[in-house]
């Protein structure tokens, strides 16, 4: 699975469901909960900056895993929505953490040399459940499946696209 790709596209997916029902759920905040998709993966910075860089640096005990579980995705959702304007604050958080969360449950079933995922409620518990290993994170198929759905539902939004609603 191509990562970056594969969770926005799931994420874009699931914000076109929703914004059948959701009317305030516009391009721009599609586009913010695809950004949130990519939050948990802000723990690949440890592949530009090592963490015993920082620790070595700052005097300071320090990991990027922790901004790959539930607690990096509610704290990075609560930085985006400090950074947005009072009006759409409590929209961007809560898109930011549907588009973490989306990306966190697509991560729980990726196959593991241990089969197990990882620790997906920290800092509530260091538990990390067993994956059904359902692909490799290198697998193209999730992300080819991802890609079709999306079309799919992007060419039947367009049919009500003229403003128009027989219902």
């Amino acid at each position: 699975m191509p990562d970056w790709l594969t969770h926005v596209l799931i994420v874009y997916s699931v914000c076109l469901i929703l914004s059948r029902r959701c009317v305030w759920l516009s391009p721009p905040y599609v586009a913010v909960a695809m950004g949130g998709a990519l939050l948990p993966d802000v723990s690949k910075l440890n592949l530009l900056v090592s963490p015993y860089a920082i620790r070595q640096t700052l005097d300071i005990p320090f990991s990027w895993t922790g901004l790959h579980t539930t607690g990096g995705v509610v704290l990075g959702s609560l930085v985006g929505g400090v950074l947005t304007s009072a009006e759409h604050r409590s929209r961007v958080v809560a898109l930011l953490l549907l588009g973490g969360a989306s990306h966190l449950v697509a991560d729980a079933f990726l196959r593991t040399p241990t089969g197990g995922s990882y620790p997906l409620l920290w800092p509530i518990t260091d538990y990390a459940p067993q994956t059904p290993g359902l692909y490799l994170s290198t697998d193209p198929a999730p992300t080819a499946v991802a890609l079709g759905i999306a079309v799919a539902l992007t060419l039947l939004g367009r049919d009500d696209s003229d403003g128009t609603d027989d219902r």
